[in-house]
């Protein structure tokens, strides 16, 4: 529209005739002509988080392979970094201009699977198609029994460990459980004046402290949705961490400080314990070279359950993509086992499918000569068996989250009692419900 619109309305009267005109011309032009036909040379848009420029190669050679394959297609791969996917992926589904296929995790994905954002995959997905991904992993990607997400890559965490100050404090191997955990933290203190580790009660930052009470045998909610902590066992999980703090056994920073503190800490060798991916170590190798030199990896901490974390990557596909069956096709050839294990290799991560957890496992017990990230990486990968996703899909799980750890933060400074922050966490939750 011409910019001097709104300081002369006669010549704009005069413009809207012509231009009405004109629009009457244009579409009975556009009615003659026939429809294009969607599917003719289809471009499909494809998202990644923060994959580029180190993985340009092996996603050029995949995008090259599957045109070959598919005459006709084009892929466009855009790369989107992680502080920006989760505002770019929001604006583009509310404007309808989302890519084709696009990469999420399944707690955030889920939270547009609620609004009906996501392709349900379940009658487009064959038997034997499902059947190649590991079961709870798939499970990862559903919401209310409906799947929304194929699964790409996966991470399990480990524990990283300091060998030189566990020594000094008389710690003969690294904890294996929570109230292991405890025990190391108080010998840590009381030999070597420093922490065991760092864990955030920050409520946006990691969801590490809610995974733990999963560990510990806690329903964060029930079938309705509702708070299912208000238990004994969700009260012990509470007073676990808050005994813990009392103590004198976690920094106060936990209260203020995210993960990235908990990293900082370790690197420069003022805690014993990392919970991390075991592709961190190659960090840590260039970060900080005598830590790396006495760090090695040990499965993760656990609680009575002995249920271990996994973290997803999936793929999910716009409801509205003009392309369905050219994004699910792209989905499944990316997340395929051969492509799965290649990435895997390439990235230092673990793959979804069955088969290609079996031959990552297979090739990696088969090296005698593992380097530190190579025995981290087959610590983490003979931990799929048991891992899942700790905390399901849900609408608003960051409310869930904030209600806990604030409260949790309350038992701390000793505002409330255990038991009290376990009864405010339950109403707050349940109340940002109706």
């Amino acid at each position: 529209m011409h910019p001097d619109w709104k300081m002369n309305r006669i010549r704009t009267w005069k413009r809207l005739g012509i231009f009405a005109l004109l629009g009457l011309l244009l579409s009975w032009v556009i009615s003659c002509r026939p429809s294009p036909t969607p599917s003719a040379s289809p471009e499909i848009e494809f998202w990644t988080m923060q994959l580029q420029p180190q993985f340009n190669d092996y996603f050029n050679n995949l995008i090259s392979t599957f045109e070959s394959e598919n005459p006709g297609v084009k892929v466009r791969w855009v790369d989107v970094p992680w502080s920006a996917m989760e505002s770019k992926i929001l604006t583009a589904v509310s404007a309808k201009t989302a890519p084709d296929v696009v990469n999420l995790n399944p707690n955030f994905a889920s939270q547009l699977a609620t609004r009906n954002a996501w392709m349900e995959l379940d009658a487009k997905v064959s038997e034997p198609d499902r059947k190649q991904y590991l079961p709870k992993i798939w499970k990862a990607s559903t919401l209310n029994e409906k799947s929304f997400g194929i699964p790409w890559y996966l991470t399990t965490r480990v524990t990283i460990y300091n060998q030189d100050l566990l020594k000094q404090a008389g710690v003969s191997k690294p904890p294996a459980t929570y109230e292991e955990l405890a025990q190391v933290a108080q010998q840590v203190k009381d030999k070597t004046g420093k922490y065991a580790f760092f864990v955030t009660f920050v409520p946006e930052d990691s969801g590490e402290v809610l995974e733990s009470f999963v560990q510990m045998g806690v329903s964060l909610v029930d079938n309705q949705g509702n708070a299912a902590f208000n238990t004994p066992e969700g009260i012990a999980a509470f007073k676990y961490w808050v005994d813990l703090y009392k103590k004198g056994l976690l920094p106060r920073e936990v209260l203020t400080q995210g993960h990235r503190n908990a990293i900082e800490l370790y690197q420069a060798g003022e805690t014993a314990l990392l919970a991390s991916g075991a592709e961190f170590l190659k960090t840590i190798e260039t970060n900080a070279p005598a830590i790396a030199k006495v760090s090695a990896a040990a499965p993760q901490i656990t609680g009575e359950t002995g249920k271990k974390n996994v973290a997803v990557m999936n793929l999910v596909i716009p409801r509205d993509t003009p392309k369905p069956d050219e994004a699910f096709k792209f989905a499944l050839f990316v997340t395929n086992t051969e492509n799965q294990l290649a990435f895997a290799k390439a990235a230092n991560v673990l793959p979804s499918t069955v088969e290609a957890v079996e031959a990552y496992k297979k090739e990696l017990s088969s090296n005698t000569n593992a380097s530190p990230v190579e025995q981290a990486r087959n610590v983490s990968a003979s931990q799929l068996q048991d891992a899942e996703v700790l905390v399901p899909a849900m609408k608003d799980l960051n409310k869930l989250q904030k209600a806990i750890y604030e409260n949790l933060q309350a038992a701390m400074l000793e505002e409330k009692t255990v038991e009290q922050a376990v009864a405010d966490a339950a109403d707050e939750w349940n109340s940002s419900r109706s």
